[in-house]
């Protein structure tokens, strides 16, 4: 049985939004659940029918899709918000990772890799445009020595949190998999953090990507 994945699409252009439309209502574990041209909209759009995956636009009237972002995780933490913008700028592309979307991606991308992208944030990964992922991997040019001193102070079992991390898992998931309670994974990735020196999980994804944690797909 296929798995119904509820998308909500924010942009203020009506011509993108007919146009995701038009392609995404091809797909039976597709359906779109409503539409929204700014922040304010997708918020009230997202408390009425609770979509699993946002695509969201950024640079939007009245609300932009950051301050969206951030409002709509803080309200409704297991809803996936992908980014979907013209604008690959540092000044986008951070504040938007760092307000909790789990994908980034440029309009330049084609209409097969976009349902691909939905699919795979909908099973909790994270989906970045490869241009974004470059800007990321950039930002943790670090030297091997030090990169080896820091690994060695993580425990084994901080290991298997910041593997299962990098795999895009929520605290809930995580402690499911690992059957130890959500308190203590909130413990464990607060210990990560400090002890790595990185600012949030998506940071930790990265460095576990580029320190052989785990293999990129």
């Amino acid at each position: 049985m296929t798995t119904e994945i509820k998308v909500l699409l924010v942009d203020d252009h009506g011509v993108v939004r007919q146009g995701l439309r038009t392609y995404l209502d091809l797909f039976e574990d597709i359906n779109i659940v409503g539409e929204a041209a700014n922040g304010i909209e997708a918020i009230d759009r997202v408390n009425e029918n609770k979509p699993d995956i946002v695509l969201m636009d950024l640079v939007m009237p009245e609300m932009d899709g950051i301050e969206a972002t951030r409002k709509i995780m803080t309200i409704h933490p297991d809803i996936k918000i992908i980014v979907l913008t013209s604008f690959s700028d540092d000044d986008k592309v951070f504040p938007a990772i760092r307000s909790g979307a789990a994908g980034y991606l440029l309009k330049d991308i084609s209409p097969p890799d976009l349902r691909k992208a939905i699919q795979s944030v909908h099973r909790g990964e994270m989906h970045l445009h490869p241009e974004i992922t470059k800007k990321l991997m950039n930002q943790f040019v670090t030297p091997k020595v030090e990169a080896e001193v820091k690994t060695d102070e993580l425990t084994p079992r901080e290991i298997e949190v910041l593997q299962l991390i990098a795999e895009g898992l929520s605290n809930k998931e995580l402690a499911q998999d690992l059957s130890i309670s959500e308190k203590t994974v909130k413990t464990h990735v607060s210990s990560i953090l400090g002890k790595l020196q990185l600012e949030d999980r998506t940071q930790a994804a990265i460095y576990a990507y580029k320190h052989g944690f785990v293999e990129e797909a």
